[in-house]
C-alpha cells in the first residue's frame, strides 16, 4: 500500500508540480459581490476551525476543506498589494505638502487637504489591511489542518498491534493467504463460464490477441532492439555519446511500460477476472514497471560490460549486485500484486501483519546483501587504486541497519513502521542509483570534452550545476518517499511564493525575479554600450586613451546604477521602507567601511579628473612603473621588473605623484662623468656635447646642454643634460650614451679616473725588525 500511495502521489506531483505557481491565477472559484463573497469565506472559515476542534475527523474531509482553504488563501495573498498604485499617488500628494510644522498651525486649506488625502489613503488601505488579515486566517487553518493530518498519520503509523510471530495468528494468516488464492482462481473460473456460455470471449479473444500481441512485440523484439541499437552506438564516437545512450536505456523502459499497458488492456478485454482479479490486473503496470526499473537500475549502477564502470567493483561484485537488484524489485512487485488482490478482505488485527512479514523479511535479507555488497572493497583498475569512497561505506551501512531493524520493529508489533521504513529506503535508495547515474552521464560529458576550447567555458562548471539542480529536485521526491503529501510540496512553494512583507510592501520571489530579469538587461545593455563606446565611437574622437577609459568605465557606473533603480521600480520594491537599514548602513560606512568609501570616491575623482592615465609612467610611494588599470578602488601598476603593485585611490588622491608622461612623452636625460684632473675641459665639452647632438633621440630645441658641475676627489665632474622625445627610453638612451662617452674619451686619449689612495709608513725598520724575528716554519 505504500509503495503504490508513493507512485500515485509522485505522478501527482510531476504532473502539477510546474503549473502551481498558476493556481492563484486560475478562475477556480467565480466571486460573486463583496458581501456574498464574505459570507462565503466566513461559512467555509467557520467549518474549518470545527474540524480542527473535532477528536476524529476523516482524511478525506480534511483534505476537501484545505483545497477550499488554498484557493481562498491564492486569492487574499492576490490582494495584499491593492491599490498599490494610488496608494503610491496619495503618498506623494502627502509628501508634496510637507511635515506638519512643531507649532501644529498651518494655513487651513493645507490643512484640509491634508486631512482628505489621509482619509482617502486610509481608505485606500483597509481592503489591503483585510486581505492580509484573512491570510493569515486561511494561512494558519490550513497549517492547522495539515497538523491534524501529520498527527493521524503518526498515531496510525506507529500504532502497535498483535506480533506476527504469535503462533495463535499462523493459522488465520495461512487460511487468509489461501483464501485469497481459491476466491481469485473462483471468479476467475465463474467469469470465464459466463464469457464462454454468452459468446463474450470468443468475441473478444481476437482484440485481446491483437493487445497481447502488441504487448509482447514491445517488451521482447523492441526492447531488444534497443540494446542492440544502444551497443552500437557505444562503440562510436559522436557528439555528446553518454546523453544518446542513456535516452535509448529509457525508450527500453518507455517500450516495456507501453508493453505492460497493453497486456493489461488485453487481460481486461477477457472481462474473465472478477473483484480481486480486476484489481490484480490493474496492479499489472505498477508491478512490472518496478521489475523493469530494478532491472534498469541494476545495469545502469553496476555495469554488465555494455557501459563502463566506476564504482571500481569487481565483476562478481557487481553481477552479485544485479541480482539481488532486481531481487528486491521481484520481491516489491509481488507485494504489490498481493496487496491488491488482499485488499478487499477484512483481516482480523495482527493477521495482515502476519501475511506481509515473509515479505518483509525477504526484502530485508535481499537489502542486506546488497548492503553488504555496497560496502565491498574496489578493486585496482590499470595500476590504479579507486578511492574506497566515505559515501558508498555509510550507503552499505544503512542498507544493513535497515534490512535489520525493518522486519524487527514489524515483529515487535509496529507493522505499518516497519514496512515503511524498509520500503521508504528502497525506493530511497533507487533515487541515489538515478543521481549516481546522471553525474556519470555528467562526467563522462566533462571528461570527453576537458581538452576542447569549449570545456573552458559552461562545461567546466557543468558538472557543479547539473548536481546542485538533481539534488534540488530529489528533494520533493525523497520527501514524498517518506511519508509527506503532494499537499505539503505545495504548502512549501505557496510559502516560499508568499515572500516576506517589508513595512507596507511585501515582496515575493517573483519580485526578486523581475529585479533579477530587469538588471540583467539593463547590465547587459550597458555592457553593449560600452562596447561600442570603446570600439567605435571613442576612437574617432580627439580623446586621448585615457579620457576614452574614463567616459567608458563612467558609464557603466551609470549605467549599472539605472539599472538597480529600474529593476528595484519594476520590481514594486518600497525603497522609503529602508530608511531605517539605510540609517544602520550609514553608521556602518562611517565607522567600518570608511577606507573602501574613500577609495571608492577617489577612484571617480581620478576618471573625472584624469591627473594619470593608463599607460601613464609614474611614480608613487616609492613605487616606479606604468598604470594598467584603473577601477573603482584601487589602481594597477606595472613595475619594470614586470611585477603588479595594487596601490588605493585615495594614496593616489592624497598623496604625491610624480607622472612622468602625463600629457606628453617628452622628458630630460641627465648623464654624470668625470674626468682627470690636467684634462682640457673645452675638450672634454666638446666631444660630450657631439655624442648628445649625434643621438637620434634627443631633440635639438631646446638643444642639449654640458655643465661642468665642480671638482670632485679624484676627477672633474661634468653632466650632460638633455631633452628626449620619449622619456621611456631613458634608460636605454643613457646607456647608448655612456657607450659613446667610453668610445670617444679612449680615442682622444682622455682619462676616466677610479679612487686611489696612497699609503704612507711612518716606521718601516720597526716593521721589517718584526719580521726577522718570526722563526720559520718547517
Amino acid at each position: 500500500m505504500i509503495l503504490r500511495a508513493f507512485l500515485v502521489r509522485l505522478l501527482i506531483c510531476c504532473s502539477l508540480l510546474w503549473p502551481a505557481a498558476a493556481i492563484a491565477q486560475s478562475p477556480q472559484v467565480i466571486l460573486p459581490a463583496a458581501s456574498e463573497e464574505t459570507a462565503a469565506w466566513e461559512r467555509l472559515a467557520v467549518r474549518a476551525e470545527e474540524l480542527v476542534m473535532r477528536d476524529t475527523t476523516s482524511a478525506f474531509a480534511i483534505a476537501r476543506v484545505r483545497a477550499e482553504l488554498v484557493v481562498w488563501r491564492d486569492n487574499f495573498l492576490s490582494r495584499t498589494n491593492q491599490n498599490a498604485g494610488r496608494l503610491a499617488t496619495v503618498n506623494a500628494q502627502i509628501a508634496a505638502l510637507g511635515t506638519v510644522p512643531e507649532s501644529g498651525e498651518e494655513a487651513s486649506s493645507i490643512a484640509e487637504r491634508r486631512a482628505a488625502l489621509e482619509n482617502q489613503r486610509r481608505e485606500l488601505l483597509a481592503p489591503r489591511v483585510l486581505a492580509q488579515e484573512s491570510f493569515a486566517r486561511a494561512n494558519g487553518l490550513i497549517s492547522e489542518l495539515d497538523n491534524k493530518i501529520l498527527q493521524q498519520q503518526t498515531a496510525a503509523l506507529f500504532q502497535r498491534g498483535p506480533s506476527p510471530l504469535n503462533p495463535a495468528l499462523w493459522p488465520a494468516a495461512l487460511a487468509a493467504t489461501w483464501g485469497v488464492v481459491l476466491n481469485l482462481g473462483a471468479e476467475t473460473f465463474a467469469s470465464l463460464q459466463v464469457q464462454i456460455s454468452n459468446g463474450h470471449l470468443l468475441r473478444n479473444l481476437p482484440r485481446a490477441a491483437l493487445f497481447f500481441g502488441l504487448g509482447i512485440f514491445l517488451v521482447g523484439f523492441v526492447r531488444r532492439w534497443l540494446v542492440k541499437m544502444r551497443l552500437q552506438l557505444a562503440s562510436r564516437e559522436t557528439r555528446f555519446l553518454p546523453i544518446w545512450v542513456f535516452l535509448l536505456s529509457l525508450l527500453q523502459i518507455f517500450a516495456s511500460f507501453a508493453g505492460l499497458l497493453a497486456v493489461t488492456n488485453g487481460l481486461e478485454t477477457l472481462s474473465v477476472f472478477g473483484l480481486r482479479g480486476q484489481a490484480v490486473v490493474a496492479t499489472i503496470p505498477t508491478a512490472g514497471m518496478i521489475v523493469v526499473l530494478g532491472w534498469w537500475l541494476g545495469r545502469q549502477v553496476f555495469s554488465d560490460g555494455t557501459l563502463p564502470e566506476y564504482l571500481g567493483y569487481a565483476d562478481e561484485t557487481r553481477s552479485a549486485a544485479r541480482r539481488y537488484t532486481l531481487a528486491i524489485a521481484w520481491v516489491l512487485a509481488f507485494g504489490a500484486l498481493f496487496e491488491a488482490a488482499a485488499g478487499s478482505i477484512e483481516l482480523a488485527a495482527g493477521v495482515a501483519a502476519t501475511m506481509a512479514l515473509p515479505v518483509l523479511v525477504a526484502a530485508g535479507f535481499l537489502l542486506w546483501r546488497l548492503g553488504r555488497l555496497v560496502q565491498t572493497a574496489p578493486v585496482a583498475v590499470a595500476d590504479e587504486a579507486v578511492s574506497q569512497g566515505r559515501v558508498r561505506l555509510l550507503i552499505g551501512r544503512v542498507c544493513t541497519i535497515v534490512a535489520v531493524a525493518g522486519p524487527l520493529i514489524a515483529v515487535f508489533g509496529y507493522a505499518s513502521a516497519g514496512q515503511a521504513l524498509l520500503t521508504s529506503s528502497i525506493l530511497s535508495l533507487g533515487v541515489i542509483g538515478v543521481i549516481l547515474v546522471l553525474q556519470r552521464i555528467v562526467h563522462d560529458i566533462s571528461i570527453r570534452y576537458q581538452e576542447s576550447e569549449e570545456s573552458k567555458g559552461i562545461f567546466a562548471l557543468l558538472p557543479l550545476l547539473v548536481s546542485f539542480v538533481v539534488y534540488l529536485v530529489s528533494l520533493p521526491v525523497f520527501a514524498l518517499i517518506w511519508g509527506a503529501r503532494t499537499d505539503d510540496i505545495f504548502e512549501i512553494w505557496s510559502r516560499f511564493r508568499e515572500g516576506f512583507a517589508l513595512g507596507e510592501t511585501r515582496i515575493s520571489p517573483t519580485d526578486f525575479l523581475m529585479f533579477a530579469i530587469v538588471f540583467s538587461l539593463g547590465y547587459i545593455l550597458t555592457r553593449f554600450v560600452q562596447g561600442t563606446l570603446r570600439r567605435t565611437v571613442l576612437p574617432r574622437t580627439t580623446l586621448d586613451l585615457g579620457g576614452q577609459n574614463a567616459v567608458v568605465a563612467g558609464f557603466g557606473y551609470v549605467g549599472i546604477l539605472l539599472a538597480a533603480l529600474i529593476a528595484i521600480t519594476s520590481a514594486g520594491i518600497d525603497l522609503s521602507s529602508l530608511a531605517i537599514v539605510a540609517g544602520a548602513l550609514s553608521v556602518g560606512i562611517g565607522f567600518g567601511l570608511q577606507n573602501i568609501v574613500s577609495n571608492f570616491v577617489s577612484g571617480i575623482i581620478l576618471l573625472i579628473e584624469r591627473p594619470i592615465s593608463e599607460g601613464d609612467w609614474i611614480e608613487v610611494g616609492g613605487q616606479m612603473g606604468y598604470v594598467r588599470a584603473i577601477s573603482v578602488r584601487s589602481t594597477r601598476i606595472e613595475t619594470f621588473d614586470r611585477t603588479d603593485v595594487i596601490i588605493p585611490n585615495a594614496d593616489l588622491v592624497s598623496g604625491q605623484v610624480t607622472n612622468w608622461t602625463r600629457g606628453n612623452l617628452v622628458g630630460r636625460v641627465i648623464v654624470a662623468v668625470g674626468v682627470a684632473y690636467g684634462t682640457d675641459t673645452k675638450k672634454v665639452e666638446e666631444i660630450l656635447l657631439k655624442i648628445a647632438e649625434a643621438h637620434p633621440m634627443v631633440i635639438l630645441t631646446p638643444p642639449p646642454a654640458v655643465l661642468f658641475t665642480g671638482f670632485g676627489a679624484s676627477s672633474l665632474d661634468f653632466e650632460i643634460r638633455a631633452i628626449l622625445r620619449d622619456v621611456n627610453y631613458v634608460v636605454r638612451v643613457k646607456s647608448e650614451i655612456n657607450h659613446e662617452i667610453a668610445k670617444e674619451f679612449a680615442a682622444a686619449g682622455i682619462e676616466i679616473p677610479f679612487p686611489q689612495n696612497d699609503i704612507w709608513l711612518r716606521n718601516p725598520e720597526t716593521l721589517k725588525g718584526s719580521a726577522d724575528d718570526k722563526t720559520p716554519v718547517s
